[in-house]
């Protein structure tokens, strides 16, 4: 795999060594021919040809004119912007710096006054267009294809012309094929030392991942480097930008969204914060700045920078100067002229100075050539090929060809070529540099497909290139049992419910509006005399106080409403269903209630928040209500499901992508207390009925959701007289008048005559050798009519629906099973046997239900 071979600063020298003036198309290369000079030479010898006309340091034209513009004219930043951007660039390509007039859609009444402001400026440009070279001096340009229009109408009527590339190949190193970017940042930082930083250079897309990575991990390891962040780059420069648009979000901004800016001001933010709404945090370190968001028309730019510079010990020079370049310093701060100044730094590159030593960072769509001995090239994907101007004064054929030959000669800097990329990322194909399509001669569509050797990261980077690590203590102790919600985790994502266990989360505000509501019921339970209209008007506004700092300003009411709605469905269920006396548990000394707090009483009754722990089944969890011997129930402020769903989600077997645990496991525990005893496991969502509580046609009933358990086998349960007389009186329309034509003794001998398929299928029920003699049977006493044929399916339909909404003694003796298989899992991978992946039983997680996506980091390690 081979391109043109370039030639060397040595071997171009040769070429060019007795000419007064070399033309070369980029600085870099000029510099690199210039160390090579052994002759004493008056003026410049190899140079670029707008350094030449400027006769010093270029400086970046287009901002240049945009602030000469701006302090003479009263226009639009983004529109004067637009139209110098459109002018320079017609200039370059046309050589004439009013050549866009020529084109009517973009020469209207900004775009000329904007070119007769350019006129008068002394750019070198402007140089470029009304000057020459001298023709007395011998002049050679180098790879003059590699030059604009308006760069070639500078040089003189007569000169020679040096090719860049020789006819000799230059073999391609192979790609090295990396896990990810940091694993190449990596490589690349464990291959340089302070001492040979100097002799280096890196190339990569200063738009992408590469360049916050390279330039932390340098920093990190005490290497110096040049070319690396910008005047926007910088981090005080980003936060006070923040600080000013913080003024400007109103009070809905969330603690976590300014995070970074809290931070530098020293105050320390608990995530469990970060939900909250800024102007309704009680901290004494937030107060300055929702003080200074509400007193911001008072401020100027300079003033408010001021502040910043204060609260974060810091010292702005660079940016209070150019403030005072754009005329702002002293004006209002405004969100218009906010909105100016951001579009400003994110458009034009502002200079700062530089220390221009270490390692260099050249950016791959700017740089043609890297003067230095070794050069890393990080990514060379598409991000590396130039997007061409689509505008009509572009010669698009001429602007590849520039573009392709500044890629080939940047491939070739140095004296060793590193080429670190990636194979694949986010499990798509990483696809090449499309220059490569027309370098080398060969079929490919990822870096797999060229010459590569591939590197996985055997070990960590050295200590002094990456974060510092402090030993933790972590308990060796084994888990004994496991909640419903961790068991949730686990099955959704072994690595999720590792992340829950050691990364504490944001507090939110369905959480908090969920316990407050498990409050209310219990202190209900406890105390329902207490509770009146006025009382429940004081829940309510306890409520809100409590969720205020996390939810919209504009909701309020709206809530309101919904939770006077959810307290009253409460009463009117606890009412109508209130639990039986609870002598047969033990006392109960009960916990932490907002609510029984809130009216100076206590909750202790044996039948709310009862607290179990169970090593034997390894099982833990909080029943929120006893409602008898033989029922639990459980509150939610969630959407209603059914009993066929939850018996669902509850399958381990073939597990969903909502695995919900909670009633198999309090149910498993609770036959353990009254055993060979029918139970059920009630959900109330409290939340359910706000809509019809509002139009006035609320039904409790319409609340709940009940999941039977039943201490025996499907077959056993479906084939006793209860269900068969429950069919009789409840079935559907043909079930009923086939079951009432016969007596239970002929139901029964079914059940003798053919096995029951165990199935939630009911087709396959119907369709299995008991379902086909059922029919035949009932046909034979009852008579050949269709109607035996339709009722008897509807009965195996009943026995499959009751499989799929209900739990049955092998389902539970399976889930107790499970449980332990899945605590043995836990505990073989704390003990670090094996990691915890991140795909649970149904493979790739649900996401929606993942609080630590961005932790979730997929591969190997």
């Amino acid at each position: 795999m081979s391109v043109p071979r370039a030639k060397s600063p040595s071997r171009l020298y040769r070429d060019v060594r007795s000419y007064d003036r070399v033309i070369v198309p980029d600085g870099p290369l000029a510099s690199a021919l210039n160390r090579q000079l052994d002759r004493t030479h008056l003026g410049p010898f190899a140079i670029p040809p707008r350094r030449l006309a400027a006769g010093r340091r270029q400086e970046s034209e287009d901002r240049l004119a945009f602030l000469d513009i701006i302090a003479a004219e009263d226009l639009s930043w983004k529109r004067c912007a637009y139209a110098v951007g459109n002018i320079l660039q017609c200039w370059e390509h046309r050589g004439s710096h009013d050549a866009i007039l020529e084109y009517e859609a973009y020469a209207d009444a900004t775009t000329e006054r904007a070119v007769e402001r350019i006129a008068e400026l002394e750019t070198a440009s402007m140089r470029l267009t009304t000057e020459t070279i001298d023709p007395e001096l011998d002049v050679v340009v180098v790879e003059p294809a590699m030059l604009t229009q308006l760069e070639r109408s500078y040089l003189p009527a007569e000169y020679d012309t040096v090719g860049l590339f020789t006819d000799a190949a230059f073999d391609v190193p192979p790609f090295r094929i990396h896990d990810s970017p940091t694993a190449i940042v990596a490589a690349v930082v464990d291959s340089v030392t302070e001492g040979t930083a100097e002799s280096v250079g890196i190339v990569l897309d200063q738009e992408s991942e590469y360049s916050p990575l390279i330039e932390s991990a340098l920093e990190s390891a005490g290497i110096p480097f040049s070319g690396g962040p910008g005047f926007t780059d910088r981090s005080d420069h980003r936060l006070f930008l923040q600080l000013l648009r913080t003024a400007f979000r109103g009070t809905e901004t969330r603690v976590g969204e300014v995070r970074s800016l809290l931070t530098a001001v020293g105050c320390d933010i608990r995530e469990r914060d970060a939900e909250k709404r800024l102007h309704e945090l009680d901290e004494d370190g937030v107060s300055w700045l929702v003080g200074f968001c509400h007193d911001i028309g008072s401020y100027t730019f300079a003033d408010a920078l001021s502040v910043f510079e204060r609260r974060t010990s810091s010292s702005l020079d660079a940016f209070r100067a150019e403030l005072e370049t754009l005329g702002l310093a002293g004006k209002a701060v405004t969100e218009a002229r906010l909105d100016e100044l951001a579009f400003y730094l994110q458009t034009y590159e502002v200079p700062v100075d530089r220390e221009n030593e270490g390692v260099l960072l050249a950016d791959a769509k700017s740089a043609s050539y890297v003067g230095r001995e070794v050069v890393f090239h990080l990514g060379l994907d598409e991000r590396w090929t130039h997007a061409a101007p689509r505008r009509p004064w572009v010669d698009r054929d001429a602007q590849f060809t520039r573009n392709l030959k500044s890629f080939q000669l940047l491939l070739q800097s140095g004296s060793q070529q590193h080429y670190l990329v990636q194979d694949a990322a986010g499990g798509s194909p990483v696809t090449p540099c499309l220059y490569f399509e027309e370098l080398l001669d060969a079929e490919f569509d990822r870096f797999a497909d060229l010459p590569s050797t591939t590197h996985h990261t055997a070990s960590a980077p050295r200590g002094d290139a990456g974060f510092d690590k402090e030993p933790v203590e972590a308990s060796s102790e084994p888990v004994e049992t496991i909640s419903k919600s961790s068991l949730n985790t686990h099955v959704n994502s072994p690595r999720e419910y590792y992340f829950s266990r050691v990364v504490d989360g944001p507090e939110k505000a369905y959480l908090t509006e969920g316990t407050l509501l498990h409050d209310f019921a219990e202190f209900y339970v406890n105390h329902p005399d207490v509770v009146d209209d006025a009382a429940l008007t004081e829940v309510v506004e306890l409520m809100i106080d409590a969720v205020r700092p996390l939810v919209r300003g504009v909701d309020e009411a709206t809530r309101r409403t919904e939770y006077r709605a959810s307290l009253e469905t409460i009463v009117s269920y606890l009412d109508a269903n209130p639990p039986t006396d609870g002598a047969f548990l033990t006392p109960s000394s009960g916990g932490e209630n907002a609510v029984a707090a809130h009216f100076d009483t206590d909750v202790a009754s044996p039948v709310t928040e009862r607290r179990f722990v169970d090593e034997e089944l390894g099982m833990n969890g909080m029943i929120d209500l006893v409602q008898s011997e033989r029922a639990l129930l459980d509150y939610k402020s969630g959407s209603k499901r059914s009993a066929n769903a939850i018996v669902k989600h509850a399958a381990f077997d073939e597990a969903t992508d909502k695995p919900d645990f909670q009633a198999a496991l309090y149910l498993t525990y609770w036959r353990t207390q009254a055993p060979d005893a029918e139970l059920s496991f009630t959900f109330f969502y409290v939340t359910e009925l706000v809509d019809d509580l509002i139009t006035g046609d609320a039904d409790v009933t319409e609340a709940v959701t009940t999941v039977p358990y039943f201490p025996e086998s499907v077959t056993e349960h479906v084939r006793r007289e209860a269900f068969f007389e429950s069919l009789r009186e409840a079935g559907a329309n043909k079930c009923q008048k086939v079951l009432s034509k016969i007596e239970y003794p002929t139901y029964d001998a079914l059940f003798d005559a053919a096995p029951l398929v165990e199935t939630t299928d009911s087709d396959e029920l119907i369709e299995s050798e008991f379902g086909q003699t059922m029919i035949e049977r009932l046909k034979a006493g009852i008579g050949d009519y269709k109607y035996v044929t339709t009722g008897s399916e509807q009965v195996m339909r009943a026995i499959a629906d009751r499989q799929r909404s209900a739990f049955f003694e092998p389902d539970l003796d399976a889930f107790e099973s499970f449980v332990d298989e899945q605590l043995t899992a836990v505990n073989r991978r704390r003990t670090g046997a094996e990691r915890f992946p991140i795909e649970g039983l149904a493979g790739e997680p649900n996401y929606r239900r993942v609080d630590n996506r961005d932790l979730l980091l997929e591969g190997e390690r």
